[in-house]
């Protein structure tokens, strides 16, 4: 069996369609060499064989040792230099690569390959031995980190130590005599904590690092970034082995990475940032100040640190200035790749000596606003079609586009500027540490991460923070990545900071904040606030996300409304999109102001009489809302799910406030008291609500349904709108009390359209939310005229999992691999989505045509959308500022659909004789 695919010399084993056994670097490291550019060449072994190794205790297949020589003979070749060999010696880096990028998660192993020997003749070979040495310090620090799992602290503190003592900054500038006793150094701590000799035979290192990299994928940050990430399905990372390419040979050399187009604001122009003398860990270390490749940028980045031109230009000019003729063949080969792949890439390169070569291109990761903004470029520049343009949209991510930001008129205390590396705003209280951020946060706390740089191991504390701030890094550090892959706000560079990790103070010109104080950021600019600030709610209307959303709309066949309760709901909804309520829970509104009381007192009432009295009362209110509803959907559709929750929900159980309660109504303690104890129930969920209640206490009902269609009356005759109401009637198990409740519905809305001389179409159905409804679907769609599936309820009694309880072990279930996410955040398909499709296959047959949608909050995640579409539901319905990400789903749904028809289409015809 094969493991290892070669590519160099313009001979490629692989193409960048073969991304789940080569890995994304891998498969698209083939594809350049392809297309011709200049790739250093070297081999993939596949995921295939990570996959062996963690499923054999860490064996790998007899193959693979035999494919590898093979291999390396082939780069020997390619480069004239050999393997561990003292005289030009080829060395190796060694990279992971997953079939999805986790950029940051695995490890990487540069240089491989010197040892004390090879060190002294290279040296001599290549004429720069501060070169040589400065590479077998890298190396020997990398390998002790990634293979031998040390304590960096020490090293990092002998190189600050030896940089402090001869005054300088970068490590380029490091003498060779200082180079070599920090080697010898290195080697001693790492003999220290490992108990052996740091190993010298290129072989050994060559093995243990690729056995590294297998490992990583298994590492807590990479198990962690794919549980965020939900990245599942995976065999596992594949293992590139490359020959080295010097971006720290001499000042003729270089590093850097890059990107087509801005991956935080999706700003067209190419965008990245470099160091001369360096490796590409130095780019995204911080260590140093990245300079701009473009001119463009450089003078922009100057003129935002009030730097002069003739420092600008002096100490940190740009790529197209110092090296114009790499630069011209970066420019055009960065068009030739994301022409290629027809998306923005981001891309790492190194220059040696003047020759530049690429050491990756992917496609890039990017904000949601940035993502948003290059598919419809994209679409303008004719690069991709509208329906690849609606693919490529996060459903998961579509939510930062709606969260709030800075507001522009409010007074800020600007304490300082950094890099915007993550746009959006944050406004928490200051923590230090990863563990501080996920303690705080889950104490409902906000907080701000600040640090001197993030590294994986932050992750956690990232995903917790609602913002992160470092002193060092830039546009393409780790933080900034992440952050940027979170739909984080994040500022880097902020080489004012002084942070004291002890004193947990962070300082900055004079002013010292402690860990709780506030802090906001505005991402989107780089400014760092003292205090909090307000923030202000973004729209999508005649932004580059809406002409999406109007695409998406074009596209998808599945209808999206909203779950929406007052009018302000309401309105938000229908300017995001929504084409109707798919459900109103009216008990919502029975806690606006003193509305309570009322409801209190009818519940409180003792006979149908003094219900009805309070019913009295409560009737204007709910009347008003609907008004308000029916006005903002202008004419469509709208779903009212009648009273709902058990009555329990709705009286004081504390005895202070039964007390005033009882003063309010004229009644004493131990009345109230004893008739809320009375409706104390022992499983309320399963007990007095819904229907139930309904037939207990019509006159609920009743007055419900008089408010709603007095008030469609009411907006019918004022606007001239035609309006659709739509009665749901929630929690029918059998048809018998559909039967029975659908009767006085429809009997009190035609007394009422009669009285009012009004003609109006409406519907009467119920949500399908106990198992028996669904089991029963046919029987009861002879009497409903609409299905809506409350999948929070369905969930709950088909699983047999209550809703309150759940949240204890349902984390556990997730982690033990038992439900793939919680079944109340996405729908289990497998399971109660079952009960949906079976639902709505034998409501159809009984009632053609019938209307079927969603309700629960699953009307909004995105592979429930997915699932919605798939099963024939008429729309889905979520709250309104999910109603965006449904649309997107939808539109996606719809496209899967169709491109799943066309492969099995062209399948059937690649198999067929004619």
């Amino acid at each position: 069996m094969r493991y290892v695919y070669f590519f160099g010399n313009g001979k490629s084993d692989g193409r960048s369609s073969m991304k789940q056994l080569l890995g994304g670097k891998g498969a698209n490291l083939c594809e350049m060499v392809s297309l011709g550019l200049p790739v250093p060449p070297g081999f993939v072994i596949s995921t295939e064989t990570c996959d062996f190794y963690n499923k054999n205790a860490g064996q790998y297949p007899e193959e693979v040792k035999d494919q590898v020589a093979q291999a390396i003979a082939q780069v020997e070749g390619a480069m004239k230099q050999k393997f561990g060999s003292q005289s030009k010696p080829l060395l190796l880096s060694i990279r992971s690569g997953a079939a999805v990028s986790m950029p940051g998660m695995m490890d990487t192993v540069l240089n491989l390959g010197l040892n004390d020997q090879t060190v002294q003749s290279f040296s001599k070979e290549t004429g720069n031995p501060a070169f040589v040495w400065d590479s077998y310090r890298r190396f020997i620090a990398m390998y002790s980190n990634v293979v031998g799992s040390c304590d960096m602290e020490p090293f990092e503190h002998v190189l600050w130590e030896t940089k402090k003592k001869l005054n300088i900054n970068a490590d380029c500038d490091i003498p060779v005599s200082e180079l070599k006793k920090i080697c010898e150094t290195y080697k001693g701590i790492y003999q220290k904590q490992i108990g052996k000799v740091f190993p010298q035979d290129p072989q050994t290192q060559l093995w243990e690092s690729i056995t590294a990299v297998f490992r990583s994928w298994n590492n807590p940050r990479a198990v962690k970034y794919r549980q965020l990430n939900n990245i599942k399905g995976l065999k596992g990372t594949a293992v590139n082995v490359q020959a080295m390419v010097y971006g720290n040979y001499n000042n003729a050399s270089a590093t850097g990475v890059c990107f087509s187009r801005n991956p935080s604001n999706g700003d067209p122009r190419f965008y990245g940032e470099w160091l001369v003398n360096a490796q590409g860990e130095d780019v995204v270390a911080g260590i140093r100040t990245p300079q701009q490749i473009t001119k463009e940028a450089s003078l922009q980045w100057a003129a935002d640190h009030s730097i002069s031109e003739v420092e600008r230009s002096s100490k940190f000019p740009s790529m197209e200035e110092r090296m114009p003729e790499c630069y011209k063949e970066l420019v055009d080969l960065k068009n030739l790749l994301e022409n290629h792949f027809r998306d923005m890439q981001d891309m790492e390169f190194t220059i040696q000596d003047g020759r530049l070569f690429f050491l990756q291109t992917r496609n890039g990761k990017r904000t949601t606003p940035a993502a948003v903004r290059i598919a419809k470029d994209m679409v303008t520049e004719g690069l991709i079609d509208k329906k690849t343009a609606v693919s490529r949209i996060d459903c998961e991510q579509i939510d930062q586009l709606l969260h709030p930001y800075i507001d522009p008129s409010a007074k800020v205390n600007v304490w300082g500027k950094g890099l915007p590396a993550s746009p959006g705003a944050g406004v928490g209280q200051i923590v230090f540490t990863a563990d501080a951020a996920e303690a705080w946060q889950a104490e409902g706390k906000s907080v701000i991460m600040v640090r001197v740089e993030t590294s994986p191991e932050d992750l956690g504390g990232m995903n917790a923070a609602c913002g992160i701030l470092t002193a060092r890094g830039g546009m393409t550090s780790h933080a900034a990545v992440v952050a940027r892959g979170m739909g984080k706000p994040c500022i880097c560079g902020v080489s004012d900071l002084v942070i004291d990790y002890k004193a947990k103070t962070v300082t900055m010109k004079g002013k010292t904040l402690k860990e709780g104080e506030w802090l906001s950021l505005n991402g989107t600019k780089g400014e760092v606030i003292i205090g909090k600030v307000p923030l202000v709610k973004p729209t999508v209307q005649g932004s580059a996300f809406g002409e999406i959303l109007t695409w998406a709309s074009e596209i998808r066949t599945m209808g999206v409304r909203a779950n929406a309760d007052t009018p302000k709901d309401a309105a938000t909804a229908y300017s995001f999109g929504a084409e109707g309520i798919g459900l109103c829970r009216t008990e919502h509104m029975f806690f606006e102001g003193d509305r309570i009381d009322s409801v209190r007192e009818m519940i409180l009432a003792r006979d149908e009489a003094g219900r009805k009295k309070a019913l009295k009362k409560i009737l204007p209110y709910q009347k008003s809302d609907f008004v308000g509803l029916f006005k903002a959907m202008k004419g469509l559709p709208c779903t009212i799910r009648l009273l709902d929750p058990p009555l329990h929900e709705f009286v004081p159980h504390d005895a202070k406030a039964q007390a005033d309660l009882a003063k309010k109504l004229g009644l004493t303690a131990d009345a109230v008291a004893n008739r809320v104890h009375e409706l104390l129930e022992a499983n309320p969920m399963l007990g007095h609500r819904g229907v139930r209640l309904g037939l207990t206490y019509p006159e609920i009902y009743d007055t419900q349904v008089e408010a709603i269609f007095e008030a469609a009356c009411d907006v019918q005759k004022e606007t001239g709108t035609s309006l659709i109401p739509e009665v749901m009637i929630p929690l029918v198990g059998k048809t018998e009390e559909l039967t029975i409740m659908k009767k006085r519905c429809i009997t009190i809305a035609e007394n009422i359209l009669e009285k009012r001389g009004v003609t109006m179409k409406y519907l009467v159905g119920t949500m399908i939310e106990v198992p028996r409804a669904a089991v029963t679907a046919d029987e009861i769609a002879q009497e409903a005229e609409f299905f809506s599936f409350g999948t929070n309820d369905l969930t709950q009694m088909g699983c047999g999992f209550s809703r309150d309880d759940a949240a204890s072990f349902l984390k556990h279930y997730v982690k033990l691999g038992i439900y793939d996410r919680d079944p109340f955040q996405v729908l289990d398909q497998e399971g109660v989505g079952q009960l949906v499709a079976m639902a709505v296959q034998k409501g159809r047959s009984a009632r053609p045509g019938l209307k079927c949608g969603i309700c629960g909050e699953h009307g909004g995640e995105p592979s429930s959308v997915k699932f919605c579409h798939r099963v024939g539901l008429d729309y889905v319905s979520c709250s309104p500022f999910r109603v965006p990400v449904a649309i997107v789903a939808a539109a996606q749904a719809a496209i899967e659909e169709e491109a799943a028809l066309l492969a099995t289409r062209r399948a059937i015809a690649k198999g067929s004789k004619l």
